[in-house]
């Protein structure tokens, strides 16, 4: 396990939308570097990039063409070393976007693959033996190669799938085991892509899908086996490196996969979904995180209690702010209770990850429309706000050049007018990020304890260590019984008292205690 993963806090950048700064108005690998300090002051010792490889743009970069080159709009693959050096020089460690479960249909992998003439790319990708074989259970793309067959996709058309067998096959005349050579090959193939950029000094890689490689494969099985083969690769030749997994089921990702992170995703009606994000089938908001006090903590408790204990000795399950696939945290909380939500992240155990712009609380711009593939994440993925100078300070592009608009609204935030704000966003991530850093038992490793949860009430509260954290993120106060010794309280939002062997927790608020 790389030992920088115990205190790692991640900074996610959309580097479309970072700063850009040769005015064409898409951000830039320059832009990243001069911005390096700000992420630093943030109190976040690494990044995730989303995808700077060479694409096409038909799903804003996760439709590699080249994968061993940077993309004109970023720079070059020297810029790409310059930032992992300038990273490196201030403690920074960087992962990169892998996607392994397709290419472009420009890829030249796929470009030979679709010739009539047999090569080493054939099986590189899934295609059927005849353009009349077009099963209805899969997505396939119809006549259009010289090459007698269909082949499958994932997602959009210009993403066909790459092969790495099937684990339950149904159609033997095309479908090929996981163990056959050339599915073999595949994963070969992108060992070779990963060594390339850890040989330049990438300190890893989140992934894209990981649960997407062996198609049929029920119980991810299959899928987990070829990752655990990875990690092996890594351990004996870049012990420092890590993955992050976007799975969201840590027993497969950790314990089976090998990934040292498992990424909590917004999955609806899960445990991430019932704290932050649940919204019922009238749009009553019924997360934890709401002030309408109608979310139930057991429910996550539930789910996250036991995945926990099964990995904790094993990786990090990821708690985030947001990411680039889902609509801000401002289209679903307000400013109070967002404050709340970053403050429980990033007292939780596990490698936490802040969404780039989260720390401002910038807004989901939904009546955006979609850019490269985004449609309802587009509004996710807006300029980073600076300052107030034109275009917030992201570009001196005019505005019509702009990769996507900035926002509009007349109080939005930036980083100038937030910074120095004691009632900001911006001051609750970087204290409770700095409380983190500070005080080892609220790190990545440590342990986790419910205190107080019940069925449908509030507040919520949890050890880590000698201390105990309250969140009441509902519009009532509540209290509770509490009669250990409060020796110190290191951080408050609203109001928190504790006297005669109760707390009350006020409405809106957070509170951090040492006890022992």
């Amino acid at each position: 396990m790389p030992k920088w993963l115990q205190n790692a806090v991640f900074y996610e950048i959309y580097p479309q939308s970072f700063y850009d700064t040769n005015g064409d108005g898409i951000g830039d690998l320059q832009g990243i570097i001069e911005k390096l300090p700000y992420v630093k002051s943030l109190g976040c010792n690494a990044l995730w990039l989303n995808p700077v490889y060479d694409s096409p743009f038909m799903d804003a970069g996760y439709d590699v063409r080249n994968h061993k080159q940077i993309a004109a709009r970023y720079g070059t693959n020297d810029d790409m070393k310059r930032l992992l050096d300038a990273a490196h020089e201030m403690g920074i460690k960087v992962l990169l976007d892998l996607v392994p479960g397709h290419t472009s249909d420009t890829n030249p992998w796929f470009l030979e693959a679709k010739k009539a003439k047999k090569s080493e790319f054939s099986n590189r990708y899934i295609f059927t033996n005849s353009v009349w074989d077009a099963p209805t259970d899969y997505r396939l793309m119809c006549g259009i190669c010289e090459r007698d067959g269909n082949y499958l996709v994932n997602y959009f058309s210009s993403q066909p799938a790459l092969n790495y067998g099937f684990a339950d096959i149904k159609y033997p005349d095309w479908q090929l085991p996981a163990d056959h050579p050339d599915c073999k090959a595949t994963a070969e193939a992108l060992k070779d892509i990963m060594r390339f950029w850890m040989d330049m000094g990438a300190d890893g890689f989140r992934v894209d899908m990981a649960d997407s490689l062996v198609k049929e494969d029920k119980d991810k099985t299959a899928t987990a086996k070829i990752w655990k083969d990875i990690r092996e690769m890594m351990d004996k030749d870049y012990p420092e490196c890590a993955l992050v997994a976007e799975w969201c089921y840590p027993e497969r990702a950790i314990i089976d996969g090998g990934f040292h992170m498992d990424f909590y995703l917004d999955h609806y009606g899960n445990g991430y979904s019932k704290l932050f994000r649940y919204l019922d089938e009238n749009r009553t908001n019924k997360a934890f995180f709401h002030k309408s006090g109608n979310g139930d903590i057991t429910e996550f408790l539930e789910e996250y209690v036991p995945n926990f204990e099964l990995t904790k000795d094993k990786g990090y399950i990821s708690f985030m702010t947001n990411n680039h696939d889902m609509p801000r945290a401002t289209w679903y909380m307000d400013k109070d209770t967002i404050k709340l939500s970053h403050a429980m992240i990033f007292t939780m155990p596990g490698v936490p990850f802040l969404y780039y712009g989260d720390e401002l609380g910038m807004r989901y711009q939904e009546e955006l429309v979609s850019k490269e593939g985004g449609y309802s994440r587009t509004g996710s993925r807006t300029p980073m706000q600076w300052d107030c100078s034109k275009n917030m300070g992201f570009s001196t592009a005019d505005a019509d050049k702009l990769y996507l608009p900035v926002d509009s609204f007349e109080k939005a935030p930036t980083v100038e007018n937030q910074k120095d704000d004691p009632n900001s966003v911006y001051k609750v991530v970087t204290d409770i990020i700095a409380l983190r850093h500070k005080i080892p038992q609220l790190g990545n490793g440590s342990g986790f304890e419910v205190v107080y949860a019940e069925k449908g009430k509030y507040p919520f509260a949890y050890r880590r260590g000698d201390y105990v954290a309250f969140v009441n993120p509902s519009d009532k106060d509540e209290t509770i019984d509490f009669k250990e010794d409060v020796l110190e309280t290191l951080y408050t939002i609203g109001n928190v008292t504790f006297k005669d062997g109760k707390a009350t927790v006020g409405k809106s608020s957070f509170t951090l205690i040492r006890t022992k």
